[in-house]
């Protein structure tokens, strides 16, 4: 069976951890190719991470955070939102 598509929500929420990603990944002036490989995985593969195109399992995260040099937790924190 197919896994349902992902709700707007899940979609733009995977966009903001790859926006999170790259703004760590920039702080520690390291280019995209330097964490893929420390990360060991393509370039394609991450870019398509940090683009928020693909959904990474959690090891993924675990290793990217790991090639960046940041807590995972700075990678996946979600921003309080106002009250409606």
């Amino acid at each position: 069976m197919p896994s349902p598509r992902p709700t707007e929500r899940v979609l733009a929420r995977r966009r903001e951890i790859g926006d999170q990603i790259r703004a760590a990944r920039l702080h520690a002036n390291l280019t995209q190719e330097a964490v893929a490989l420390r990360a060991g995985m393509t370039l394609a593969q991450y870019n398509r991470i940090e683009q928020g195109h693909s959904s990474p399992l959690l090891d993924t995260l675990i290793r990217i955070a790991d090639a960046i040099g940041v807590p995972l937790a700075d990678l996946v924190r979600e921003e309080p939102r106002p009250a409606p």
